[in-house]
């Protein structure tokens, strides 16, 4: 496919198992192509259904698809069409595998981690003249259109809270002359529910087993470095992922400042009673995730044209912040034991319940507290006898 040839509009499949590498070429090619025809699919057989259903001016797919695999997809691509460009991605790095490849001329073959800045340019090459660009214009809202309703369809689908860290300059603040340091990269984005979000839920995919992940610094020695940086900044090419409207911008303000408040409380009570600090420190900065990504549907709802006052913001918080919650949790598939911890949060009610869950309960209760408010009538509830934590531990904790 040359310059001259480019599809006005181009129809691209993307064939990988990992939903989230899956989502992240997606967001890397809508970013090049943002009005590009997409069909993606997580598995060799599917692919190969799409394939002998519709014609594709490019495919993205992985060597290690299960069922039918990405080289059996090249191999069958080019006995009938021998120039369509086709991206064959891989773990395999050896000799071997690339000499396995090479016959059957994959367009690029590409090893994991993926180097986004030359798969950017590998893309705009395949699918932009050179100097052109392509504008997409924000779809207006359907006629008749709700605010509720609106809020209810995105419920399921959305994709997360905006982002608190700027991602490039953590990222880069993170490579030292050996590479990616995870203790640094850490130390940049931890404060942020989304990057802690997506890197533990992709921790937990199927592309990785053992013991659950939980806590950020898990998620990020269990991911290869290249991968989790990858998937940070993958994060930054996604729609209105800051915030632009200044009252949305002051309740994320508030929303992040209070998960953080409570994220700081619940680390040192743990560490205070000898408990899990980083997994009561995760929970804590997890649990306004909903309330952010609703937040960040607004922020859509008002660039569709959609009206948007103080007063609807409050009451879309009240109506839908826990919903949006609980379905990005159960959808990113984290780990059962956090999301009850993070229920723990909420709720205490029945049932038997851990210390952590306690000391997440107790944590945010403490940052919740205006500056004139004492701690005495916390130190006298329910959940800081249970803990054995006194008016003298809590004022500790406050002033550390």
């Amino acid at each position: 496919m040359t310059a001259v040839d480019l599809p006005a509009v181009p129809r691209v499949l993307i064939a990988e198992a990992d939903p989230w590498s899956r989502d992240l070429l997606k967001q890397v090619l809508l970013n090049v192509r943002c009005d590009a025809r997409l069909d993606v699919c997580a598995d060799g057989q599917h692919a190969a259904t799409l394939l002998g259903e519709k014609t594709y001016d490019l495919i993205l797919a992985d060597w290690e698809l299960p069922g039918v695999d990405g080289l059996s997809l090249l191999r069958s691509v080019r006995q009938k069409r021998r120039s369509l460009p086709f991206i064959l991605l891989s773990s395999r790095n050896d000799s071997a595998s690339v000499r396995e490849a090479l016959p059957l001329a994959p367009t690029a073959y590409l090893t994991r981690p993926l180097n986004m800045e030359s798969l950017t340019q590998r893309l705009q090459d395949l699918l932009l003249n050179e100097g052109e660009s392509v504008y997409c214009e924000i779809p207006p809202l359907a006629p008749g259109m709700t605010l509720p309703a609106f809020l209810e369809r995105r419920r399921e689908v959305c994709d997360g809270a905006p982002l608190r860290v700027d991602v490039k300059a953590a990222v880069q603040r993170s490579l030292g002359p050996d590479g990616l340091d995870l203790k640094q990269l850490e130390d940049q984005v931890h404060s942020d529910p989304q990057i802690t979000a997506v890197l533990i839920a992709a921790a937990n995919s199927a592309g990785y087993h053992g013991t659950p992940v939980q806590t950020l610094s898990e998620a990020l020695h269990k991911l290869v470095p290249g991968q989790s940086m990858n998937l940070i900044l993958g994060l930054a090419l996604k729609h209105n992922v800051v915030l632009s409207d200044p009252g949305l911008v002051a309740y994320a303000e508030r929303h992040w400042q209070l998960s953080q408040d409570s994220a700081d409380y619940a680390r040192r009570l743990a560490r205070m009673l000898e408990l899990d600090h980083q997994r009561c420190y995760s929970a804590c900065i997890l649990h306004r995730l909903g309330d952010l990504a609703l937040l960040r549907c607004l922020e859509d709802w008002r660039q569709s044209g959609g009206a948007l006052d103080d007063e609807a913001i409050g009451e879309s918080l009240d109506a839908f912040g826990a919903a949006y919650g609980s379905a990005l949790r159960t959808r990113w598939r984290l780990p059962l034991e956090l999301r009850q911890l993070i229920a723990g949060i909420y709720s205490l009610e029945g049932g038997v319940y851990s210390r952590e869950a306690l000391v997440v309960n107790l944590a945010v209760q403490m940052a919740r507290l205006t500056e004139h408010e004492g701690l005495e009538e916390l130190a006298g509830s329910k959940t800081a006898r249970l803990l054995k934590v006194g008016l003298p531990e809590l004022t500790r904790v406050r002033k550390t």
